[in-house]
């Protein structure tokens, strides 16, 4: 199994960064891919981005957040800058393991305009 702990988000100021990490544990040998979801008040989850050979972001994040990994610490951090008060929401680490969707217990990011 593997656990997925987040930590660094917070309230920050339009135009402002913050940076996300998810540190993993348990079977994280086998990891190849992890991932940043967020939720927004009222609206579904959402992919926000991945990696694992590369990264991946989806559109309303490009060129403002990079998704790194540190493999020797087991952590994915998402380093958020240009933050804008549409990327609030609670930001989650995701990882699929022997089949099953695994999730932290999320970090709540607020931008104020």
């Amino acid at each position: 199994q593997v656990q997925l702990v987040e930590s660094g988000g917070g309230l920050v100021q339009a135009g402002g960064s913050l940076r996300l990490s998810c540190a993993a544990s348990g079977s994280t040998f086998s990891i190849i891919r992890l991932a940043w979801y967020r939720q927004a008040p009222g609206k579904q989850r959402e992919w926000v981005a991945s990696i694992g050979g590369f990264a991946s972001y989806t559109d309303s994040v490009k060129g403002r957040f990079t998704i790194s990994r540190d493999n020797v610490k087991n952590t994915v951090y998402l380093q958020m800058n240009s933050l804008k008060p549409e990327d609030t929401g609670v930001y989650y680490c995701n990882t699929v393991w022997s089949g099953t969707d695994y999730w932290g217990q999320g970090t709540q990011v607020t931008v104020s305009s």
